[in-house]
């Protein structure tokens, strides 16, 4: 089952590349020549789209990016050598993790990206044994809710959540998402 479900990502991948095939784009796992382009990336988004009044001090996940992620996974998301998308997977226990900095630029959203990040992200998961992915999202974000739950996350409660979580204190609205089984 799962070797199915990895097959069905990569093919998703290469069909939705193809179908958006008017920019170029490539997904590359966390490098630190981007790490100022990610940080001004992602606190722009939060500051000027989202109003939300955050500094990169106050994100420790993007104060030290390798760091934070070490036993996870961080992807970046290009266009020729701009930044225009981020996802980060936290190593929670053994079989759990947490989705983190999941941003797309305004200009290449509902372009596939954002779907690109997270078939890449749970498919680098599922090949390291990952059973369930959780995360945590602002109320207000009402597009990425209905990402999440299109692709498959279930809504549930904080007190849901596994011992370990990285709740930042801006999520009120938690989701999780069951990978296959072998």
């Amino acid at each position: 089952m799962k070797s199915y479900f990895i097959a069905l990502l990569l093919i998703a991948s290469i069909l939705i590349h193809t179908a958006q095939g008017h920019y170029n784009m490539k997904i590359i796992a966390f490098d630190e020549k981007y790490n100022n382009d990610v940080i001004n990336f992602v606190v722009s988004i939060q500051q000027h789209e989202f109003h939300v009044p955050i500094t990169p001090e106050e994100q420790p996940d993007l104060r030290d990016i390798k760091g934070f992620f070490k036993n996870g996974n961080f992807l970046i998301a290009l266009d020729q050598e701009k930044v225009i998308g981020t996802i980060g997977l936290v190593d929670i226990d053994n079989s759990n993790g947490a989705l983190r900095k999941m941003f797309v630029h305004k200009d290449y959203r509902g372009m596939g990206v954002a779907q690109q990040l997270l078939e890449q992200l749970l498919l680098w998961a599922a090949q390291r044994n990952y059973t369930t992915i959780y995360l945590g999202t602002m109320p207000i974000l009402y597009a990425a809710h209905r990402f999440y739950e299109k692709s498959g996350f279930v809504e549930i409660t904080e007190k849901d959540l596994p011992v370990g979580f990285p709740l930042a204190p801006v999520d009120k609205k938690f989701y999780k998402y069951a990978l296959p089984s072998n």
